[in-house]
């Protein structure tokens, strides 16, 4: 393999650089106020670093010409708002770039002061924990593919799942404690194959080409966002070329894609992507015992109705499919093991949101409606013979409708956001799961159809005094009528306060506190007994709580460099317990399937507290650098007997406890782009099996997998394990057309990671499990050797747009 992409890096470097036009490219773009939508004339507009810009015209547009090909940011600054450094985007010869800069008004005593544009722009709502992602970042971050999900485990707090799997775990909290906007359309999941309830999966559903930056909050949530622990993605998309249509097509590591992008109408701009994996045929090939197959849709509009009035209309859509590979010639005991036990897995989800702005004179008024709905389907037969006793029936889907109103505007010196959420559930499930809970069998078969109501409320609001100081406080509130314990507003009350000291113009000290709920799963709420008695909700489980407290400073030595410090504490309270296994459901939210389909009660406690250091470098020694470090203590409380929380306290699923990024990218002459990403992740922790159980024929004839030991949970932990990724791209640059070919080369030097001990059923010449000859109610099980991870993972693409 090492070979074939070696050939590839020589039939680049062969291809004529004279092939390659090497004339200017050109970006235009309008300069407007934040809040009302007017026009900003004669704001200066420069490319970023340089002397090279212009200035807008009385309707705020302006244009760049003779610019290099290549990743370009653009600084606009105007008296009486705030700098503002675009994302990079990509500028060629064959389109025209159109950005929309927006800026923000700011009072300001203009004597002796000098206010200076930086890369890294700050927040008043969120001074600390919010990182923004450019899409040049995404692009070429090496390891990403391309998915967002990778490309945000670069940054402080953030750890890597299991290998195969985008599970967002935020500063020790569970991957289904995030939540994910659009343009401001809420959606459920950002993953392919998505675990029903969380958020994990093995590959994004997002593409990139529409993302033109990426808000990503680990704490200081603003108020309008709710039902979220860990994390908030915020995902500002671009707009369709309003010039004439462009296509984009690209061959990735397990998709090829195709994006159309240009005007429908004088004052209606579209964008539209559609992809389809190879995977299940690259699999195949390799002998895998399963089969992944994923089509997904994007698609966004934006009509201008006039300079006051705007509709933008998005959807997102994914079908998947999972098939067992039973074609196998002679499995091993791993491919066998894997077959033993995983379903087939259909599932398909889509979102559609229409978001109205109306810009009033001091402020604007927001309307979104939404509606998204998940269907997930799983079976499996015993052997995989449909003609022997089904072991699992799982069909379910869920389905939201969601009204939001948010009204921004400018009052005195004040920034205030305030406005009203209301939502429509309904969740269908139709199980029968054949289990064994310890020695006992214990089937799930039930039938739920139920829906809901949720409403909410918020504010928020932000004001600089003295120039120095900034305060920023919001307040939420949530309820439901899923049950009377929640239905009332008063009892889910959500305040959050941020302040925010500027010792320098450079230098910030920085701190946040803030209380949040989140909804237990649909699973866990539909999860219901044999009469179709919702379980759980006579159980009396409630929204989960979670006070977050951090501090910080950031140093911004000069416009292209920042250096940020923050502690993080927080603590959760009422986090749903299985009644099976008294184990806090967070730490089983990253694997396939479902998850919170189990009986629980509402007694759960937590913490996960640490420090983490960010720097980060556009210019270091020519090289776009990020360096992160993650101190992350997680734990739970250890459940007694009558699942109330002890004062002993044991690692989540999470606890990695140390965490280590390296990632630095670099644009040479002649569209070379080079980049490296290194990364140490400590060993998490994890349960031992009950071997002893597992062993019973009964049992392992039901679960065909050993069933964990839960009076040890977490008392194993892996070691630590890291990985270099490196990517090389070349660009050419013609008249009509772009082309890129890359090489992304995941763990170069093949590290071999540790991973817990896998056991199946010894098996005699023909293949039947042996029972153990002293004692006939037992298989003989033996530990499945050679299966810890670690491959060198090289992938190929290529991207053409014209």
């Amino acid at each position: 393999m090492n070979r074939k992409i070696l050939i590839l890096l020589i039939a680049i470097l062969s291809i004529p650089a004279s092939i390659a036009a090497q004339d200017k490219g050109l970006v235009k773009g309008r300069v407007f106020d934040s809040k009302t939508n007017e026009p900003i004339p004669f704001a200066t507009v420069v490319v970023f670093g340089t002397t090279i810009g212009t200035t807008s015209d009385f309707d705020g547009n302006f244009v760049i010409a003779g610019l290099e090909p290549g990743w370009v940011e653009l600084q606009v600054s105007f008296i009486g708002y705030k700098p503002y450094v675009t994302p990079a985007v990509m500028v060629t010869r064959s389109k025209n770039v159109f950005l929309e800069i927006p800026l923000e008004e700011v009072a300001l005593d203009i004597e002796g002061v000098v206010v200076t544009a930086s890369a890294f722009r700050r927040s008043e709502e969120a001074p600390l924990s919010l990182r923004r992602i450019g899409i040049a970042e995404i692009e070429r971050n090496p390891g990403g593919n391309r998915d967002i999900s990778r490309v945000i485990q670069s940054l402080p707090g953030v750890a890597p799942s299991l290998a195969y799997r985008n599970d967002v775990i935020v500063r020790g909290g569970g991957p289904n404690e995030n939540r994910f906007y659009l343009d401001g359309v809420e959606i459920p999941n950002l993953n392919h194959f998505a675990t029903q309830g969380a958020s994990g999966g093995p590959v994004g559903i997002i593409n990139v080409d529409f993302v033109r930056e990426v808000n990503f909050y680990s704490g200081a949530f603003p108020s309008s966002a709710g039902n979220a622990l860990s994390s908030i993605l915020d995902f500002r998309l671009i707009d369709g070329n309003s010039e004439r249509l462009k296509v984009k097509a690209a061959v990735g590591a397990s998709d090829l894609a195709l994006t159309l992008d240009g005007p429908l109408t004088k004052n209606t701009t579209m964008i539209f992507s559609a992809r389809r994996s190879y995977l299940q045929f690259l699999f195949s090939a390799l002998g895998l015992p399963f089969l992944p197959t994923y089509n997904d849709f994007q698609f966004k509009t934006k009509t201008r109705i006039d300079s006051k009035n705007e509709i933008t209309v998005l959807g997102l859509g994914a079908i998947d499919d999972f098939e067992l590979n039973l074609g196998l010639k002679n499995p091993d005991e791993y491919q066998s093991y894997i077959l033993g036990y995983l379903p087939v897995n259909t599932q398909w989800n889509y979102t559609l949101g229409v978001v109205y702005k109306h810009y009033a004179d001091n402020g604007y008024h927001t309307f979104v409606v939404s509606r998204n709905m998940l269907n997930n389907r799983q079976y499996k037969f015993t052997n995989n013979d449909e003609n022997l006793p089904k072991l699992l029936d799982y069909t379910s889907w869920e389905a939201e409708n969601k009204l939001r109103y948010e009204h921004d505007f400018k009052w005195n010196d004040f920034n205030v956001n305030y406005g009203a959420g209301l939502e429509y559930a309904r969740y269908f499930n139709s199980t029968f799961r054949a289990k064994f809970v310890g020695d006992t069998y214990l089937p799930d078969t039930y039938e739920t159809n139920m829906d809901l109501f949720k409403w909410s409320m918020f504010g928020q609001l932000n004001r600089t005094f003295l120039k120095y100081l900034t305060l920023s406080f919001g307040i939420r509130a949530d309820a439901n009528s899923y049950s009377n314990t929640i239905s009332n507003l008063l009892d889910q009350i959500s305040p959050r306060f941020s302040a925010s000291y500027a010792l320098k113009p450079n230098f910030f000290l920085n701190a946040n506190v803030g209380r949040y709920f989140q909804l237990p799963p649909y699973t866990a709420l539909g999860f219901a007994d044999t009469n179709g008695n919702l379980v759980n909700k006579e159980n009396g489980i409630t929204y989960i709580k979670s006070d977050h407290l951090m501090a910080g400073f950031e140093w911004q030595p000069n416009e292209t460099s920042q250096l940020t410090v923050e502690g993080f504490l927080k603590f959760y309270d009422k986090y749903p317990v299985s009644i099976n296994d008294s184990v806090s459901i967070s730490s089983k939210s990253a694997d396939y399937g479902t998850f919170g389909d189990e009986p629980l009660v509402s007694t759960g406690q937590g913490r996960s507290y640490g420090l983490e250091l960010l720097y980060r470098n556009k210019k270091l020694l020519g090289f776009n650098a990020l360096f992160s470090y993650t101190l992350v203590r997680s734990e739970t409380s250890l459940m007694d007997n009558n699942l109330q929380p002890t004062d002993s306290w044991i690692p989540t699923s999470w606890d990695n406890r140390h965490l280590v990024t390296i990632t630095a990218t670099r644009s040479f002459k002649k569209g070379w782009d080079f980049g490296f990403k290194w990364r140490l992740v400590g060993g998490p922790p994890y349960t031992p099996y009950d071997l002893a159980t597992s062993s019973l024929i009964n049992v392992w004839d039901v679960q065909r997998q050993p069933l964990f030991d839960y009076s040890r949970f977490n008392s194993k932990r892996l070691s630590a394990f890291h990985q270099l990724d490196v990517r090389i791209d070349k660009s050419y640059f013609f008249d009509k057309w772009m082309l890129n070919i890359y090489v992304d080369v995941q763990n170069v030097y093949n590290f071999q990671g540790d991973r817990p001990p896998l056991y199946t059923t010894a098996a005699d010449a023909n293949g039947a499990a042996l029972v153990d000859p002293n004692d006939p109610t037992r298989y003989q099980l033996k530990r499945i050797e050679g299966s810890g991870g670690g491959t060198v993972l090289p992938t190929i693409g290529v991207i053409v747009e014209f």
